[in-house]
């Protein structure tokens, strides 16, 4: 059996007093004016302290709300590296609220979708939109309900949404700091077709951080369009800036799905990793600490994302998709240095 709960232990955890606490937990907070966000960190930091486990032994039931329910991720594919890699911060972050969660994957048929997003109410307390999944559309239809939602890696910049995202600025420069410092002149940046409208802020932001520095040169972006067979690249789309009068001597590679294939094109063409060009990955992917030149990437903070995402839907759930405070927090990645791009 686990520790008994105290009000007074979780008030102590606040800051706040023993009073506040019983208030909110006996569902009196709001006739005594307690702030809406006052009332959903003790409700959050309640269930993890094990309040409504408590309860239960005693046969007894909370005169508040005890759980949101279920809570669902609108993901575009589940083949996504950061889908695989976040799924299961996310789900301890939920299990730790005693919270349900479960991943959807967005129907190609916009119109199908659509009807979709209306049956999602039904069955989720709540959804969090990650990455193209908030479309517009999407978006307006959740709104105008009132529905609790939040969006992942997906900033928004004209709406006042809850969003959490990577600090693309942060990692830019991170990245473009340590180029710096190992003397990199030539930078070629390579993006998928497919994802480059996803990547237009990021790629910005790395141009960006390169004219902070006058001894790089201006990058080369290179979009990569026609692929073959098991997802080769067509190596004449970047092949001219690998030899003068450019000669590339470090390529930054928006996508990890991009890393492998490009890796095996560049040994084919008989070129070294670092030796003949430094290759460093904006996303990380599976395995890349094993490839034959183990890739210098920019991990992206996992446990804190899902964390704070998971506070965030629980609070929206909560005030019912009607709470005031509306937050985007971009939280900033970290340099995994390797040997692709580590020294000269």
């Amino acid at each position: 059996m686990g520790k008994k709960f105290k009000n007074k232990d979780l008030a102590a955890r606040l800051g706040v007093s023993g009073t506040l606490v019983s208030l909110v937990l006996n569902n009196k907070a709001d006739q005594q004016g307690i702030r809406k966000d006052t009332q959903e960190k003790v409700f959050m930091l309640a269930r993890q302290m094990g309040y409504y486990d408590s309860l239960q032994l005693k046969n007894e039931s909370s005169p508040a709300e005890e759980k949101p329910g279920v809570l669902g991720m609108i993901v575009p594919s589940i083949s996504d590296p950061f889908v695989i890699q976040i799924t299961p911060y996310l789900q301890k972050a939920f299990s730790s609220i005693g919270v349900g969660f479960s991943i959807v994957t967005k129907d190609p048929d916009d119109q199908r979708y659509d009807r979709l997003v209306g049956a999602f109410k039904k069955f989720y307390s709540g959804l969090i939109l990650l990455g193209d999944a908030a479309d517009d559309a999407t978006i307006r239809a959740l709104r105008t309900t009132d529905y609790p939602f939040v969006l992942l890696e997906k900033p928004s910049r004209n709406l006042r949404l809850n969003a959490v995202s990577t600090d693309t600025i942060a990692g830019a420069r991170l990245v473009v700091n340590h180029l710096d410092k190992l003397g990199y002149k030539n930078i070629i940046i390579v993006a998928d077709h497919r994802s480059s409208a996803t990547d237009t802020t990021a790629i910005q932001d790395i141009i960006n951080a390169i004219d902070q520095k006058p001894g790089i040169s201006r990058p080369v972006v290179v979009e990569l369009d026609k692929r073959y067979a098991a997802d080769e690249i067509d190596s004449s789309e970047f092949e001219e800036y690998l030899r003068p009068p450019y000669r590339a001597d470090v390529m930054i590679i928006m996508n990890a799905s991009l890393v492998y294939p490009i890796m095996t094109l560049l040994r084919k063409k008989k070129l070294r990793v670092p030796q003949d060009i430094a290759v460093v990955s904006m996303e990380e992917g599976t395995g890349f600490d094993l490839m034959f030149s183990p890739v210098t990437c920019l991990r992206k903070p996992l446990s804190s994302i899902s964390t704070k995402v998971a506070n965030m839907i629980w609070s929206e759930v909560k005030s019912s998709g009607k709470g005031k405070f509306k937050r985007q927090v971009n939280i900033s990645p970290e340099l995994i240095v390797r040997n692709s791009c580590g020294t000269i």
